[in-house]
């Protein structure tokens, strides 16, 4: 089947986090970031689905476990908002528009974050489909959320090309019947356009 959509992660495709995670999360930590990003990162997975609520007051709570004063809101903005758009993967999408494709975005966020993504980046515009696990009600690498995005879309998976940097979402996209390949932003975009070549979308 020919591909008609190109369907794009967030994190690591389209943007960046400055440094990493866990540089952004020392000042308040010190060197048990990673202790902390585990239990945070393990505590905002229902989230990711949909489910749990608000993430700001889990946030809260594991900062006061970690003995950190500082208002969950502004470690939030500090840390979860610090997002880099990539100027190169935006040209790519618009590029891929003109070319007659439809373009999408699918990633697993929570809402706070996923709306941050949408107003202040502006992905809403940029996207024809903008697919959120915690709208959909399930996270990458669940094959449900590949049929969830390729029936918003209103495509069969089969015609929708996904792109992703993490290994078992592209696993995840292949056995919903949904054509993938694993890419990030330090591979470079002329790795990515080969990668699109191969499935029959031109280089763009």
């Amino acid at each position: 089947m020919t591909i008609r959509h190109v369907l794009l992660d967030a994190d690591g495709v389209l943007q960046r986090v400055p440094g990493n995670w866990y540089a952004l999360m020392e000042p308040y930590v010190g060197d048990r970031a990673r202790e902390f990003f585990r239990e945070a990162w393990s505590e905002e997975l229902p989230m990711l689905s949909g489910r749990g609520g608000d993430y700001l007051p889990v946030l809260a709570a594991a900062l006061l476990r970690f003995g950190v004063e500082v208002p969950a809101e502004q470690v939030y903005a500090e840390v979860w908002h610090r997002m880099e758009v990539d100027a190169e993967s935006v040209a790519l999408v618009k590029r891929l528009r003109d070319a007659g494709y439809g373009v999408h975005l699918g990633t697993n966020q929570e809402s706070r974050r996923g709306a941050y993504m949408k107003s202040v980046l502006g992905y809403d515009d940029l996207f024809d489909v903008s697919c959120y696990s915690y709208e959909l009600g399930v996270a990458k690498p669940d094959p449900g959320f590949f049929v969830e995005a390729a029936r918003l879309i209103g495509a069969e998976p089969a015609e929708v090309l996904f792109v992703d940097d993490t290994e078992h979402n592209v696993l995840g996209a292949r056995s919903a019947g949904m054509p993938a390949v694993h890419w990030s932003l330090d591979a470079g975009h002329e790795a990515l356009a080969a990668l699109l070549a191969g499935h029959g979308v031109g280089r763009a």
